[in-house]
């Protein structure tokens, strides 16, 4: 059996095989014929398969030997063939015993075949067919020619290196259709709309149709393309067309980059456009590579123009808050355009050329129009968009300006208007808390701003040198007092905590705490205060503030205090109390270190017999526990509890010492005149004076002054009210409460200077000593740095002519307005 041919037909192998039969057979058997039957056809299948398999004789059983087949001629071993009524299994068998093995043969397949030749006209009927399904795609027509056709026209063409051809033959024929296309579009509808719609249609059916011509040359496109430089791909051919013919047709792109800024122009003012078409013709901007230079440029300038009309007709027409708003919302809009229509790297020159025409330019129109209002009426959420709009285009610090200049403006009436100087404090606290809020939920609590409000805030409160400092430190007493009916421990504490905010501005902190010094002694004394608690911890949030040496002396009147207990307790135990003290009288003592306390004018009476064995009693037990020391009376801060028998009922009087020393006058006498009552007591004449109109005078009249009037006169006479009745058993006499006079304020301030004078005196040998030599206008400024308190350059001139009269400096021999330091 013979081998078919490659590409014959299965007859002719059959043929074959059945021929050739008697020519070629393996030696160990003799030949059988047989008929051309379907067991030959099979037969001749079988010899090409692994002979080792089903007992057919070897050629792939070993790698090393190659079977080598004749073509012409190959003999068929009929012997398996002889018995039919043998099985396969018996037959392999029988062949095994009677064939031995052999050695394999190389068998060579020669294939003998003419090379192939082309048809004649091939390539031009070939691209006939081409050109043809090219036309009815362009116009839409169907095509006989299937699309496998056509591919496969494509592919033989490029096999036969015909590529370069097709593609110029593709080109022009694209050509001549895109150029008709676009002529079409010359001189069409005068509505922008109208037309617009065409140039979508005809930018739409390009697209398909290229789409289509690429599906049947895809071939074309990685083979020639690829492997051709300088040849763009069958769909950036079609684009470059369409915008090679675009170009040369101005009027159709005028027009549709007219229509398009028209169509977004109306959208603007409120009008609903066809956005679909927008995108898709932005898109085909896009595609071809001119919407940067077509439509971009003038889109900006445009938009430009527009923003810049309106800016400065709603500046005019509106207020502040509603023209902030309509900004925001333009802002808006113009994002959303950009993500709806035009191209993602627009936006930010869009955004820009909106903020610049819209805000920039407005800025300070905005701030002088509304900012002023917005934050008197406290308008957290237009602050909080005029501080994000204000944001976007850098003009942060414009607005952080006039936060500052609001911030005085405002303050300077608060804290200049002294008529109003009881409400200073509270005024200050609320225009601080109104601008915290803001900063933090409008200004989203940028440190700058705080700064600002930091810095304006100091300046406020050093306007009035001392007055503020002063001021803050009656607040406190007010607040810290007993009496304060409604206030919780947590609404206290907060109210420190705001009131510490203003004492970290102030400059002069000394005069604070001489002002607070002497309102807590009161407190203390007299046991006014609301919370020993409140007191401590206000200690401490100022000890926190300014170090453990400005709380010292106020530590110390606490210790004072709580000592005092301590020895009142230890003198009612001991041996001179219980023996020696009159009866019916309760006394405590209250010992104060003069260092730790304010300093109090001495101020002499007459005490009552009882009282005065009781202070000398007092004196003996503590001298004896404490020797050395020198205890010294303070008449005007003792206080008393008196029991008076009234013919309408009894009654308790808390009174003043003085107010006790001269009710007790009245024990002896129905009737007193103003010269007796000042013989007898030996109080000061003006103390006098307030003391009796206390008592005659206010609202409890224990006394009766004759005449009646207001004011004590010299030659006023006063009796004992037998008339008197009250609701409450225990009566509080107040004392008339005396104005603190220029004078007296005056005298606290000066005592204040008189310990910044060591301060002064430490500041300038402290800068002497470093400079050696200095002169004195460079001296006085170096002192004005690092002083914290504010002081007149008089003031700092005398402390210069101490230190000079001490010998710490001395002035220059040839030039006396400057200063050595002497070691």
């Amino acid at each position: 059996m013979s081998l078919p041919p490659p590409k014959r037909s299965l007859s002719d192998a059959t043929s074959n095989a059945t021929d050739s039969s008697s020519s070629s057979s393996p030696p160990s058997h003799p030949p059988h014929f047989q008929p051309p039957m379907k067991k030959a056809k099979s037969q001749a299948v079988a010899c090409s398969l692994d002979p080792n398999k089903n007992g057919l004789h070897q050629h792939h059983s070993q790698e090393d030997n190659d079977v080598v087949f004749d073509p012409s001629s190959m003999a068929l071993d009929d012997d398996s063939k002889s018995d039919d009524a043998r099985s396969p299994a018996a037959a392999n068998l029988s062949r095994k015993k009677a064939t031995p093995p052999q050695p394999a043969k190389k068998l060579v397949i020669k294939l003998v075949k003419a090379k192939p030749t082309l048809p004649t006209n091939f390539e031009e009927d070939t691209w006939a067919k081409l050109k043809s399904a090219i036309n009815a795609i362009f116009l839409k027509q169907p095509d006989s020619c299937d699309l496998e056709k056509l591919y496969q026209a494509v592919n033989n063409l490029c096999l036969h290196k015909m590529g370069g051809s097709l593609y110029q033959r593709i080109e022009k024929e694209c050509e001549e259709h895109i150029s008709a296309a676009l002529r079409s579009l010359v001189g069409q509808s005068p509505d922008l709309v109208v037309f617009l719609s065409l140039v979508e249609k005809c930018w739409q059916d390009l697209c398909d149709q290229m789409l289509m011509i690429r599906g049947i040359a895809l071939y074309l496109d990685r083979t020639y393309v690829k492997q051709t430089p300088n040849v763009r791909s069958l769909w950036d051919m079609g684009l470059h067309l369409f915008r090679k013919h675009l170009s040369l047709a101005p009027e159709v792109e005028h027009k549709t980059v007219t229509g398009l800024l028209r169509m977004i122009e109306s959208e603007r003012l409120g009008e609903a456009v066809d956005r679909t078409l927008l995108n898709h013709l932005l898109k085909m901007f896009t595609a071809l590579g001119i919407y940067s230079e077509s439509f971009e440029k003038p889109f900006l300038e445009c938009t430009s123009e527009f923003y810049a009309a309106e800016g400065m007709k709603y500046m005019q027409q509106s207020d502040v808050p509603d023209y902030l708003k309509h900004v925001e919302m333009r802002l808006h809009e113009e994002h959303e355009r950009c993500l709806l229509y035009l191209d993602a790297l627009t936006r930010k020159p869009l955004i820009a050329t909106a903020e610049r025409q819209l805000l920039e330019r407005h800025i300070p129109a905005i701030l002088e129009k509304g900012f002023m209002m917005l934050m008197d009426g406290h308008r957290i959420e237009d602050l909080q968009r005029m501080y994000s709009l204000f944001a976007r285009v850098n003009a942060l610090e414009s607005l952080r300006q006039a936060l500052s200049s609001y911030i005085r403006r405002t303050g300077q009436a608060i804290v200049m208007d002294e008529e109003k100087d009881k409400d200073m404090v509270p005024s200050l606290l609320e225009f601080k808390a109104s601008l915290d809020s803001i900063w933090e939920e409008s200004f989203s609590k940028n440190e700058a701003f705080c700064n600002t409000i930091k810095d304006a805030f100091e300046y406020l409160i050093n306007l009035r040198q001392n007055r503020p400092a002063e001021l803050i430190a009656k607040f406190l007493d007010e607040k810290l007092r007993a009496g304060n009916k409604g206030t919780s421990e947590e609404e206290l504490e907060g109210t420190l905590d705001r009131v510490l905010v203003l004492f970290r501005f102030i400059q002069g902190k000394d005069v604070f705490e001489a002002f607070y010094k002497k309102d807590l002694a009161k407190r203390l004394l007299l046991g006014k205060s609301a919370s020993i608690d409140a007191e401590k911890s206000m200690i401490s949030k100022l000890k926190t503030e300014c170090g453990s040496q400005f709380t010292n002396k106020l530590e110390g009147m606490f210790k004072d205090i709580e000592l005092s207990k301590e020895i009142n307790e230890s003198f009612k135990q001991s041996s001179q109390a219980r023996t020696k003290l009159p009866s019916g009288i309760e006394m405590s003592v209250h010992v104060l270190t003069t260092g730790y306390w304010p300093t109090y004018p001495p101020m002499d009476v007459r005490l009552p017999h009882e009282l005065n064995v009781y202070q000398d009693i007092f004196k003996e037990f503590y001298l004896s526990k404490y020797s050395g020391r020198r205890l010294m009376w303070q008449n005007s801060l003792g206080h008393c509890v008196l029991k008076a028998d009234f013919p309408k009922g009894k009654k308790e009087l808390a009174v003043s010492l003085f107010q006790t020393v001269v009710l007790m006058l009245f024990n002896d006498a129905q009737k007193l005149s103003f010269q007796d009552i000042k013989d007898s007591t030996g109080i000061e004449d003006k103390e006098l004076r307030r003391t009796l109109q206390s008592l005659a005078c206010g609202k409890v009249r224990v006394l009766q002054k004759l005449p009646k009037g207001r004011d004590v006169e010299d030659d006023d006479s006063f009796i004992f009210n037998e008339g008197f009745t009250a609701p409450l058993y225990r009566i509080k006499v107040n004392a008339i409460q005396m104005k603190e006079t220029v004078e007296e304020n005056t005298s606290t301030t000066e005592r204040v200077f008189q310990d910044r004078q060591y301060q002064v005196d430490a500041a300038i040998v402290r800068i002497m000593k470093t400079r050696k030599v200095l002169s004195h206008t460079l001296l006085i400024t170096e002192l004005f740095q690092q002083l914290k308190f504010p002081i007149k350059p008089a003031d700092l001139k005398k402390r210069i002519e101490s230190l000079i009269d001490r010998e710490y400096l001395e002035r220059d021999k040839n030039n006396p307005q400057i200063y050595n330091y002497l070691a």
